[in-house]
């Protein structure tokens, strides 16, 4: 089995969603998210190339407004956690960071 690292940029961007959902909707929201998260990082332990592939990175759509971006470390069997990438941002922004 994988285990899960978290960049520090996915902390950031995980913490800044959480921060937007619940400033825009409410708490039961932010809750639904967090199990939206670790229902797909369950997913990812046990079958790491689930993602779809974006040349050596992979992402997971969590929710409708947010996706997951990956890597997959083989050798050392980690998941590295990118960047958590809020759906309505520039495109060319997410480019930017990975």
């Amino acid at each position: 089995m994988f285990k899960i690292y978290w960049k520090s940029l996915a902390e950031i961007t995980f913490s800044q969603e959480m921060i937007f959902i619940l400033s825009k909707w409410n708490q039961k929201e932010v809750d639904k998210f967090a199990f939206l998260v670790d229902e797909n990082l369950s997913r990812i332990v046990q079958n790491p190339f689930i993602g779809q592939p974006i040349k050596s990175i992979y992402k997971v759509v969590i929710s409708k407004q947010t996706t997951l971006y990956y890597k997959v470390i083989e050798s050392d069997k980690t998941i590295e956690l990118l960047v958590f990438w809020n759906n309505q941002k520039n495109p060319s922004d997410l480019i930017k960071l990975l």
